[in-house]
């Protein structure tokens, strides 16, 4: 069953009936997943940008958003309009369809895997994961890699505590690790 589908059919009764939610738009959904990759050492590198740009698009289907240096930073060798990551936002069926990937497939392909730490939520119910490497998703061909980077995947979602974001993740089958 795909995860909307479970979503709908089996965590929306599930958290109505833990939380004591009279209507069903009250619940928590996932809004949106965003992907970050900072470029870090690889800033003046402009193959390393285009790398990094083509990694996203191909994880998303989605082409990213360059993000750029607010101020400058002499210790870090960054001027002010410097491109210093990339960024894609994704919503709607491409979200559900990455968090599908993410959750059935590319988190159980990451090396010594053994759960997420329970203790990466915001205070609102977002949930944020640092990947080390790019290559656990299925896009990416391991013959085709110049360089390995790694990226942050922040799961944002309606639930207004810790709480409701934790069994709404949870529910949708997140691999928390148990403390």
């Amino acid at each position: 069953m795909a995860i909307k589908e479970t979503y709908k059919k089996e965590v929306v009764p599930k958290l109505k009936e833990q939380f004591g939610y009279k209507n069903i738009h009250a619940v928590p959904t996932v809004a949106s997943v965003t992907l970050n990759i900072g470029l870090g050492s690889g800033l003046k590198d402009a193959k390393y940008l285009e790398t990094a740009e083509q990694t996203l698009t191909r994880i998303t289907g989605q082409r990213p958003v360059k993000t750029r240096a607010r101020k400058s930073i002499s210790n870090f060798k960054i001027r002010e309009g410097m491109v210093v990551g990339l960024r894609v936002t994704v919503r709607g069926k491409r979200m559900w369809d990455f968090l599908e990937k993410l959750l059935r497939v590319s988190l159980p392909r990451v090396r010594d895997f053994r759960g997420l730490p329970p203790k990466a939520f915001d205070g609102r119910g977002n949930y944020s994961i640092g990947m080390k490497e790019h290559i656990a998703f299925p896009e990416i061909r391991s013959d085709e890699i110049e360089s390995i980077h790694g990226l942050q995947v922040t799961i944002t979602t309606t639930a207004t505590t810790d709480e409701e974001g934790k069994a709404l993740l949870i529910a949708l089958g997140l691999p928390l690790k148990q403390t």
